[in-house]
């Protein structure tokens, strides 16, 4: 059974509330357009990993975004999990060799997604911040910043993965309370 975005909301716990209301203020944040918004929250929730989360806010973004912006989303999320790996390795293991060492993994999905180049991006940079990479997280808030995005725009696209990612957490241990029909 699918969950909604309500039932989603009635089930986190009281010691969360501040994640519930910070979600339903952020999905009206004026620095985001629609799309931005909810490919934002569709690419952070399926990298945040909890099926609940990622369902009922998918089944809320379909009202909101249009088929290539959605799979855009998907996309973002899918290949900046890979990336996002990859790179942090990179970054962490602080040895120049390893930046010289040709990367030998498909991406090409970064230039055929179909949907507005600047919104994959400020979805690419919503999964690095949950995925904690700070290699992508700079290279996507730097191309943003050139093609012109504000900080304002930039920083309301991480509250939101940052909400989602909370709650997903939350929600992985307080599982969603679906209720039965009878």
């Amino acid at each position: 059974m699918t969950v909604t975005l309500e039932q989603l909301q009635e089930s986190i716990p009281g010691y969360a509330k501040d994640l519930k209301l910070n979600l339903s203020s952020l999905l009206r944040q004026t620095e985001l357009t629609p799309q931005q918004t909810w490919g934002t929250v569709v690419a952070s929730a399926l990298a945040a990993g909890n099926q609940d989360v990622y369902s009922a806010l998918l089944d809320e973004a379909r009202k909101y975004l249009a088929p290539e912006a959605l799979e855009g989303a998907k996309a973002a999320a899918a290949i900046m999990g890979m990336n996002n790996v990859f790179y942090r390795f990179q970054h962490l293991v602080e040895k120049d060799k390893y930046n010289t060492i040709p990367t030998r993994l498909r991406m090409n999905i970064m230039r055929q997604h179909g949907a507005d180049p600047v919104d994959f991006e400020l979805w690419s940079l919503a999964v690095s911040a949950i995925n904690g990479c700070g290699k992508c997280i700079t290279s996507h808030e730097r191309v943003l910043i050139e093609k012109g995005v504000s900080e304002e725009t930039i920083t309301a696209a991480i509250r939101i993965a940052s909400v989602v990612s909370a709650i997903a957490a939350v929600l992985n241990v307080e599982p969603v309370a679906v209720p039965v029909a009878g």
